[in-house]
């Protein structure tokens, strides 16, 4: 066991090197684009009624004015009281086809194709969940990345109902340790960021391009960072431009979301890494270094301290020295709780939500307990051969992001 902890510390070397040559040599050239006159905004909203209104009149509010029409509506029946509310804010409901493909990459391939039939043409197209709400100012900074020159870009993901209670808490502080311990650092450095959830646009052109949405697995988000790392795609993280998402409040809602995460990021990175592991005519050199900036050298290095201790552990039970094994293991679990509950402080300290003292402390508390659930969801997934996405209800926002 020790011998495998050294091992994992030797390779969470090995992705910090591959990182540094990423710093030395990563340099993004950005052509600056014609500000864009006309957008789309694509809403995948399956029985979203409780909700979607609050993200219309968000939309409304944007200080970038929409075409209320060039906002479109993802539904699957007629029937939906979505379909009403859409009306009454004068957007274009897309009523899907085929629903025995239930997974939201195939939704925004519906919208997608039925635009392009349209022959309308879109500078950008923005994605967003039923249960997002966006800053007045949020499609304007995002706008920016546009002309700079970005051809895909996020926004910061904050959250609605962090302080329901310490399931939400934790849950939104998943997305600390992808935007503000993982893609901040990668905007530093130039490499390709990590999509999560929403929030974000692809310019119009690539849409044209690929005549429709491909990225239809369970984690559509991670498919698409994966393949603009693949094809050397210009990405932004924009920390200016804010937007908050819906958080799940109980903790079995987590596991079956967590589950269907990992086994998409299996599934991508089975489909993508062999091809990022690929050089052809220069056009991805140095992908993989770029695909292992953030924090994936600091976990590997955690892995491999732990197992260092069980090896220890083991090594002085084999000793004859059985007695003090309890003692390793609880010290064991005591190191690993502090590690983790240190690693909470500093991302809530970091993140833009104002979450109450007593959140505050009851997620330290419980976040080391929650990340460490993710090992059964990793198994879950792993030997689950039908993983599905399940929808999570969604309602309980703040009234002060509809009124």
């Amino acid at each position: 066991m020790s011998l495998v902890g050294i091992l994992c510390l030797v390779y969470a070397g090995i992705l910090l090197l591959h990182s540094r040559c990423v710093i030395k040599d990563n340099h993004l050239k950005l052509v600056a684009r014609e500000k864009p006159q006309n957008v789309a905004v694509l809403i995948a909203a399956r029985e979203e009624s409780a909700v979607i209104e609050g993200l219309l009149k968000s939309l409304e509010k944007q200080t970038w004015k929409i075409n209320p029409k060039d906002i479109y509506v993802i539904v699957e029946r007629r029937d939906d009281p979505t379909v009403e509310i859409c009306r009454r804010h004068d957007n274009t409901v897309v009523l899907r086809e085929d629903l025995k493909k239930q997974r939201k990459g195939f939704a925004l391939d519906d919208a997608v194709r039925q635009i392009l039939k349209s022959d309308r043409h879109y500078d950008a197209y923005f994605i967003f969940d039923a249960d997002n709400i966006l800053e007045p100012d949020y499609i304007a900074k995002m706008l920016e990345c546009y002309s700079m020159g970005y051809d895909l870009a996020t926004g910061y993901r904050n959250s609605k109902n962090a302080n329901a209670n310490v399931i939400a808490a934790v849950s939104s502080l998943t997305f600390s340790m992808i935007n503000v311990m993982s893609n901040h650092r990668r905007l530093k450095y130039d490499a390709n960021i990590i999509f999560s959830g929403t929030g974000y646009f692809v310019t119009g052109d690539l849409i044209e391009e690929w005549q429709g949405w491909p990225f239809r697995s369970l984690t559509e988000d991670y498919e698409i960072s994966l393949y603009a790392t693949l094809h050397g795609l210009k990405t932004f993280y924009n920390e200016d431009a804010m937007f908050y998402d819906e958080q799940p409040t109980k903790f079995g809602q987590t596991v079956a979301q967590r589950v269907r995460w990992v086994k998409g990021y299996f599934a991508a990175r089975h489909k993508y890494i062999p091809l990022l592991r690929v050089r052809k005519r220069g056009w991805n050199l140095g992908s993989m270094r770029k695909e292992c900036v953030g924090v994936k050298p600091a976990i590997w290095a955690v892995i491999g301290i732990l197992c260092i201790l069980v090896g220890l552990s083991i090594d002085l039970c084999m000793m004859g020295w059985g007695s003090w094994l309890p003692w390793g293991i609880l010290g064991i679990v005591m190191v690993v709780y502090v590690v983790l509950a240190v690693v909470t402080v500093i991302m809530i300290r970091r993140e833009k939500t104002e979450f109450t003292s007593a959140i505050k402390v009851q997620a330290v508390l419980f976040n080391p307990i929650y990340l460490v659930t993710y090992i059964p969801c990793a198994l879950m997934a792993i030997f689950s051969k039908n993983v599905t996405w399940k929808k999570i209800e969604h309602g309980g926002q703040d009234r002060k992001f509809i009124n």
